[in-house]
């Protein structure tokens, strides 16, 4: 494909398609079914010599890939967390991929560096997040998280490590409870500081951090020898959305000179509504924080809200420029490829700038708050069903539960009877929903937050789960 107007051509097709996508999608089985290397079989063992037309390109996509395609844009996708889109979004990310900027410094796209600032100045007003935050776009939390404790590192070595690498430093500690998500451990990995000096503090009942667990963890640390370096609260783990206690673990840190990181990858989004603000009493002792729009704010994947209070720490902790990058301008203008790990940088604001102005906060707000209500009515459900039971706090749009018939009693019977019923659920087509295990209890986890999720989408997979644990019951017996 040569020429504008075949391009158009198929463009205008391909538009189309994605439309009709969209409009048909619960035709589609939310969870592909295929088996292992069904798709690799198909697609052969060498590239084409020449030329290949676009409409077979388009025909073997239908054939091949669509098959085995999760369909995370489903209404009815209720696993893991999203990984939502919209239609401005979508019409934002087609803008991006024409331009095809690399926006690594302002120089190379003044526009893409001045709209982000923007957008994340929008955000943090969005958010209720303080003043004093500066933010950037990240491709990921976990990036995010690992620049944290990059930057923390740093800081407290006065930039030591990043120039003669770890000798004559003591052995730095990192702390997080046993529920934080698994890119805390990959960072303290890759950072150099080990997966040894990964503290993990125990959780209470609702599965939030034990603050007084913390200090002392923190304090023996220093009687042997340790620095205490990084503490990462979560404001809504992955298996449950627990939100460790912010204000408690900051008079912690601050009192111990320790950075605090907070993990708000999911339950962040829902900082835009005024009545769940209560997850960042204490924020004025955070370092850093973020949270992904590519979650539950309507944006394609990846844009990752990261900010940070001392700015500074964190250029001063990636910033390396080459001669072929440097410019007369450094001092006046932000280059973003020196407040992270990567150099080159997508356009990302494009879309978040897009899906704000489209829905606007109002209309982000419903969309949240609709979210929340569906879940509350899928507890309600649960609570009233003497088979069911919530296994953890539903703080936002999370419900946790299982399947727990009266007459069994052995939790590996209903570990087994749980596992089962998922495998069945998942199989129909209809829905998809994931698990956890919380406190060795396996657990169905049923997260309410795509875009178009109407109450009649949840009010169905509510009836598809309590006739599928019927069957389900019925065959273990």
């Amino acid at each position: 494909m040569e020429h504008a107007d075949e391009f158009r051509k198929y463009a205008h097709k391909l538009v189309d398609w994605i439309a009709d996508y969209f409009e048909n999608i619960e035709k589609y089985p939310v969870k592909s079914n295929i088996e292992p290397g069904d798709v690799f079989r198909q697609i052969p063992a060498s590239a084409p010599e020449e030329p290949e037309s676009t409409d077979e390109l388009l025909a073997d996509f239908e054939k091949i890939i669509l098959p085995g395609i999760t369909h995370w844009q489903s209404p009815n996708f209720y696993a893991y967390f999203p990984a939502n889109s919209s239609y401005p979004s979508v019409l934002g990310e087609m803008l991006t991929a024409a331009l095809g900027a690399q926006c690594m410094k302002w120089e190379t796209s003044p526009a893409a560096t001045e709209l982000e600032e923007a957008v994340m100045n929008w955000l943090r007003k969005m958010t209720g997040l303080p003043e004093y935050f500066t933010g950037v776009i990240q491709d990921s939390a976990s990036t995010a998280t690992l620049c944290a404790i990059l930057t923390a590192r740093e800081k407290f070595t006065s930039f030591h490590v990043n120039h003669d690498g770890f000798d004559r430093q003591p052995v730095m500690r990192v702390y997080c409870s046993t529920e934080a998500h698994s890119s805390v451990e990959k960072a303290v990995k890759i950072a150099g500081i080990g997966k040894t000096n990964l503290v993990k503090i125990p959780v209470d009942d609702a599965y939030r951090l034990i603050p007084e667990k913390l200090e002392e963890a923190i304090i023996n640390d220093i009687q042997s020898g340790y620095r205490p370096l990084c503490t990462v609260a979560a404001l809504g783990t992955t298996s449950s959305t627990a939100v460790d206690p912010l204000e408690e673990i900051g008079l912690i840190c601050s009192k111990y000179n320790i950075w605090l990181h907070v993990d708000a990858a999911f339950a962040g989004s829902a900082l835009i509504l005024p009545e769940c603000r209560w997850i960042i009493t204490g924020i004025e002792r955070v370092d850093s924080f973020v949270f992904n729009p590519h979650k539950w704010l309507f944006t394609n994947f990846d844009c990752s809200a990261y900010f940070v209070k001392d700015t500074e720490a964190l250029i001063n902790t990636f910033k390396l420029v080459p001669e072929y990058l440097k410019s007369q301008l450094h001092e006046h203008v932000n280059d973003f490829s020196n407040w992270g790990i990567q150099l080159g940088r997508r356009f990302r604001a494009l879309k978040l700038w897009f899906v704000i102005r489209a829905f606007g906060l109002n209309g982000m707000q419903k969309r949240l708050r609709e979210h929340i209500l569906f879940a509350g009515n899928v507890k309600k459900w649960i609570d009233q069903d003497q088979n069911f039971e919530i296994l953890a706090p539903v703080n936002f749009n999370l419900v946790c539960f299982r399947f727990h018939p009266e007459a069994i009693h052995d939790e590996e019977d209903l570990n087994r009877l749980n596992e089962n019923l998922l495998k069945e659920l998942n199989r129909t087509g209809k829905l998809y929903v994931s698990h956890t295990k919380l406190a060795g209890k396996y657990t169905l986890r049923m997260v309410i937050a795509q875009t178009y999720v109407k109450e009649q989408h949840v009010n169905d997979a509510w009836k598809i789960i309590c006739e599928k644990s019927e069957e389900v019951y019925q065959n273990f017996k």
